[in-house]
């Protein structure tokens, strides 16, 4: 018999632990090299486990919702083994008496805690997983969804003191961390915003204007946030100290640009970086952006995407969001908040007109950025986009 450990994945230094979510298969069935077996997820992405050879699941070491850290033997695998060798070891489940508690035997920790928190009996749940395991969706469900109920006072235990139904569900690791995160940042963090508002029209007409030639010749549509991202570094190259962080009592210029994308994601907030993004054009922003998204939503970004970056830009516009204080997000020192670009009246030259306004909010460490250095920083970015061909020319 040849046996093959599978391990948790290395993880970043930044991580010291991971929670397994569910297994996709059991003892006894076969599995083939490089097929997923579990993901893992840590307080930043969900790593895929595969199988490191083909063969059959002879064990599983650690179950759903157990807490790992890199290197741990989750499972093994024997390489010699034939699936149909297992069956006869699955037959006494097969042939239990009704009268035995089988739903306790295939819950899932994390499933099992769930029900236990909501004070709903495991027996009393139809599992929808392989032969019939109450899965996490399962357990999230149950309180809502009756009908997956035998006994309808099963319910009962989720309703509040006043007869209203609730439904107690424990944070991911990504949500929890998020948490963590922006409460350390608003403790250590002296956080102030300043305000402007810029007037869209010109990047309006340029978009109108090229948007079918760049999708065409670049294979992805033109957004705003390009112009966002060539915006802030051009204001980060003239007022350092708002690209730069704080370590102890050290102040720590970066001599580069990498800019934080905040996108949002089933599991929450996540914040992917565009690496030396004074480098790349805006065809090269727009494609990073874009994958991000559409990786973000499949839970496929890796932690060397999601680690470091020394500003950081966040897109409520996209949700309709007129105005926001956003948040640092350590250890950087600084964050712009871009908002919906709204036809509003303003005043030029003694007249009231109808522009595209955009409202632009930058937080910044009042510890190490004066207010002049972050105001001057926001015009900055005002500037560069109500006069886009300043971009090209980078003055």
């Amino acid at each position: 018999m040849a046996i093959t450990d599978v391990l948790v994945p290395q993880l970043s230094e930044s991580i010291s632990e991971a929670t397994l979510l569910e297994w996709k298969k059991q003892p006894g069935e076969a599995v083939q090299a490089d097929e997923i077996l579990i993901e893992v997820e840590t307080d930043k992405v969900v790593l895929e486990v595969p199988a490191p050879a083909s063969g059959v699941l002879k064990e599983i070491v650690k179950g759903d919702g157990s807490t790992v850290t890199s290197g741990e033997v989750l499972a093994r695998i024997d390489t010699d083994g034939k699936a149909a060798a297992a069956e006869p070891a699955e037959q006494p489940a097969k042939q239990e008496s009704a009268a035995a508690p089988a739903a306790s035997t295939i819950t899932s920790p994390a499933a099992g805690k769930i029900l236990a928190d909501k004070g709903v009996d495991p027996a009393t749940v139809e599992g929808s997983g392989r032969g019939g395991r109450i899965t996490k969706g399962d357990a999230l469900e149950a309180g809502s969804a009756p009908a997956k109920q035998a006994a309808a006072p099963a319910a009962a235990p989720t309703l509040s003191l006043d007869g209203r139904p609730e439904q107690r569900v424990p944070m991911s690791r990504l949500r929890a961390r998020v948490a963590e995160r922006l409460l350390q940042s608003q403790s250590e963090n002296a956080i102030l915003t300043t305000f402007n508002e810029v007037n869209m029209q010109a990047i309006l007409d340029l978009r109108k204007q090229y948007k079918d030639k760049f999708e065409k010749e670049h294979g992805v549509k033109l957004g705003f946030t390009s112009f966002f991202v060539k915006a802030a570094v051009a204001a980060l190259k003239k007022y350092p100290v708002v690209n730069a962080s704080v370590d102890g009592k050290d102040i720590i210029y970066h001599g580069y640009f990498d800019i934080g994308i905040a996108v949002g994601s089933p599991r929450g907030l996540v914040v992917p970086i565009l690496r030396n993004a004074d480098q790349l054009s805006i065809a090269e922003i727009e494609k990073q952006i874009a994958d991000f998204g559409n990786r973000a939503r499949d839970g496929k970004l890796t932690l060397e995407e999601l680690t470091g970056g020394t500003f950081s830009i966040s897109n409520g516009g996209v949700f309709g969001s007129m105005l926001s204080t956003p948040i640092i997000n350590p250890p950087q020192s600084a964050i712009l908040g871009i908002h919906a670009t709204k036809d509003r009246p303003v005043a030029e030259n003694g007249q009231v007109v109808i522009r595209p306004m955009n409202y632009l909010a930058l937080s910044y460490d009042h510890r190490i950025i004066d207010g002049r250095e972050a105001v001057l920083a926001l015009v900055a970015m005002k500037e560069a986009l109500e006069d886009p061909q300043r971009l090209l020319l980078d003055v």
